[in-house]
């Protein structure tokens, strides 16, 4: 489900082909036209990494917890810096797909008004029903994303707890103990990378309309 790169490098010039089809925008909306590529491009990006950093804080945590770990304090301070770094990426995921639907918003609010200055009915109904296509894709995102908090919320405070008590009890049956409540992040983990899928099929979708059109 990757982005090709060159798909994504030629995501602004796209974006501007179609606010130049529309009428000759003025420079507010290739601005526009630019910051929602770029938003789309941050989202996918910070999605990605963060599921790489997800799969990362999972397996430190395996590592810490396993039975008999020969070196404790170094398990623990990979685990705790892997949850530091699982910390960030979800802060700007979040912020991502909150600045896409802020700027998608106003890329087309902009199109509808350039499109409603067409004398010729038969491109303004064609800008009308491919800005109204190409928005309701775009929507997608910011609404598929909307389960990621509370899944984010879930499962980092799962690994925040875990931290803070072996802080406290790092020792081998601290790490016994623990074990238990380490299993049981597993079902938020699952659940935060569901709530991932959404969004990629989301951006999927994009891409495959501005690229690939029609099958």
């Amino acid at each position: 489900m990757k982005f090709e790169k060159h798909s994504l490098a030629l995501l602004s010039l796209l974006l501007f082909s179609a606010l130049t089809f529309l009428g000759g925008c003025a420079t507010t909306g290739m601005d526009r036209s630019v910051n929602t590529s770029n938003s789309i491009k941050d989202v996918d990006s910070e999605i990605r990494k963060m599921i790489i950093q997800i799969d990362a804080t999972s397996a430190s945590l395996d590592a810490l917890v396993v039975a008999g770990n020969p070196d404790l304090k170094n398990s623990f301070d990979s685990y705790t810096d892997n949850v530091t770094r699982l910390d960030s990426e979800g802060k700007r995921v979040i912020k991502r797909t909150d600045e896409m639907k802020a700027q998608s918003k106003e890329y087309f609010s902009e199109w509808e008004k350039q499109g409603d200055a067409f004398s010729n009915e038969e491109i303004r109904e064609l800008s009308s029903e491919r800005r109204n296509k190409l928005a309701d894709i775009y929507a997608r995102v910011p609404a598929a994303s909307a389960g990621i908090k509370a899944t984010y919320h879930d499962y980092l405070t799962d690994l925040k707890e875990i931290q803070k008590y072996l802080s406290t009890d790092l020792t081998p049956k601290g790490v016994e103990a623990i074990v238990p409540v380490a299993k049981k992040s597993v079902k938020n983990l699952v659940a935060l990378k569901a709530s991932l899928r959404p969004v990629i099929e989301a951006l999927d979708d994009i891409k495959a309309e501005l690229y690939k059109g029609k099958k």
